[in-house]
This record gives C-alpha cells, sequence and structure tokens, in this order.
C-alpha cells in the first residue's frame, strides 16, 4: 500500500518525525494522514485495499475526496460492499477521483455513475473561467448526487465556477 505518510505511521496511527514535520509544512493534510490511517486499518481485514495507492486526501465541510490510482477506483466501483466499507469508515461523503487527471475527468467522476454529456468552458470578461457541466437525464429529488457539494467541491480543489445544468430541463 503506498500512502502520503509511511506505512508504520498509518497502521499504528501516530506520526513518526519525518511525516509530521510533513503535515507542519503542508506537504500533506491532516485529510491525507487521516484517509491513510483508514485505509491502513481497513486493509488489515481485506486484501483488496493491501494493493491501494492513495496519492492524496482532501476534505472540504465532511466530504473527503480521495485521489487513488484508476485501478483502484475501478475495484471500489465494482464491488458495493468494499464502498460501504470504506464510506463507514470516514465521518462523511467520500468521493473518488483519479489522481493527476484533467478537469474535465475530475468532474466525471464526481458525478459517477451518471453520465456526463459536455464540459465546456468560456472565458468571461475581466478573465474568469466559467464551466458548464452538462448531465444525463433529467434532476429529480432523488437525483443520487448532491450537486451543490459538486460544485463546491470543484470550487475548493480545482478552483473552478462551474454551473451543473441537466439535459432534460429542470433544477440545476
Amino acid at each position: 500500500m503506498k500512502l502520503p505518510i509511511c506505512g508504520f505511521d498509518a497502521k499504528n496511527a501516530i506520526l513518526c518525525p519525518q511525516c509530521e514535520s510533513k503535515v507542519e509544512s503542508g506537504e500533506i493534510t491532516q485529510a491525507d494522514v487521516d484517509a491513510s490511517i483508514v485505509l491502513a486499518k481497513i486493509a488489515k481485514s481485506n486484501n483488496e485495499i493491501e494493493n491501494f495507492t492513495l496519492y492524496s486526501c482532501k476534505e472540504f465541510q465532511g466530504n473527503f475526496v480521495l485521489s487513488l490510482a484508476k485501478n483502484d477506483i475501478m475495484i471500489i466501483r465494482q464491488s458495493r460492499t468494499l464502498y460501504r466499507l470504506l464510506q463507514d469508515q470516514f465521518k462523511g461523503k467520500i468521493w473518488l477521483v483519479e489522481a493527476d487527471e484533467t478537469d474535465k475527468r475530475f468532474i466525471e467522476d464526481l458525478f459517477f455513475p451518471t453520465k456526463v454529456l459536455s464540459i465546456n468552458s468560456v472565458w468571461a470578461p475581466g478573465g474568469v473561467q466559467k464551466t458548464k457541466a452538462v448531465i444525463s437525464g433529467k434532476w429529480t429529488p432523488r437525483f443520487p448526487i448532491d450537486t451543490e457539494k459538486v460544485v463546491e467541491i470543484v470550487r475548493n480543489a480545482r478552483n473552478l465556477d462551474i454551473e451543473i445544468e441537466f439535459e432534460d430541463k429542470g433544477r440545476k
């Protein structure tokens, strides 16, 4: 398992001086540390997670955005029990995204399994970039993804001003 902190620290939930200095310098965040500890704890009883690579974790108002390797995300998405196991270990909602991906792929990952039809960016006067994502289908109160949270995560993680629109005009 590859984590932002060393494996020994993750398994014992205590940071060594080297990892402690990474947190203090801002190289890694407290969310990185917490996610590493959670994954190491789950890996003790689940062999699938033992080979995972966690690149980073960002926390926004109780939402945890986990940047993982592409193969790791596929494993989690194919197993509802593994996803639930991970979700139960975090204090808030988890969002799975590929590490080092484009803004377009980042937004598509946040909306998984819903299909994103298009993502367009335009430059408004004053040098402001606006991004609009068009989502398949129509919005209903039972839509599984909180679009307000997605807007907040994209704004905080990627510094993009995004607007969500549905294919069948409904609520944004």
